[in-house]
């Protein structure tokens, strides 16, 4: 049995691997954002957190802000993954690499401009929604080619 990495196109694959790290920095970001925002709010949900910094201050769960990031960072996990295995899988039904290579790199610049729209300078729908919709009509077009390519 041939090695599977030797039925991708080599440029493909470092696009694909490219832009994937791209992509886990993008979500490694998103930490440091809530940490920002839970500091810049004072909004800390564990008691030795709040213990840490004032007596006074008490746990707080709910702070708009902070759970907004936290919910983008949720979204992109929801997204994310999947895309890595999908895109993948993609690169083995030798895809027209012009293509491909375009349709990776408009998904994560999607994803990007998804956190930026919604957890770092939220705009007004349908902004979120069509940032969000790149990622999701790539990963589906490519289930669709896979599907059909493995069948």
């Amino acid at each position: 049995m041939s090695n599977i990495l030797d039925q991708m196109d080599p440029e493909l694959f470092r696009t694909y691997a490219f832009w994937s790290v791209i992509l886990v920095l993008k979500m490694v970001l998103m930490t440091p954002l809530t940490t920002f925002n839970r500091f810049r709010k004072m909004a800390f949900c564990n008691p030795e957190d709040t213990a840490s910094i004032s007596r006074k201050l008490k746990p707080k769960f709910d702070d708009p802000d902070v759970e907004r990031v936290r919910r983008a960072h949720r979204n992109d996990l929801e997204n994310i993954l999947p895309f890595f295995v999908v895109a993948f899988l993609y690169l083995l039904t030798n895809p027209d690499p012009w293509l491909a290579t375009n349709l990776i790199r408009a998904a994560v610049i999607g994803r990007i401009v998804h956190s930026l729209v919604y957890a770092v300078l939220p705009l007004p729908q349908p902004a979120r929604f069509l940032s969000f919709g790149v990622m999701m009509l790539v990963t589906l077009f490519m289930i669709f080619k896979c599907i059909i390519y493995f069948i």
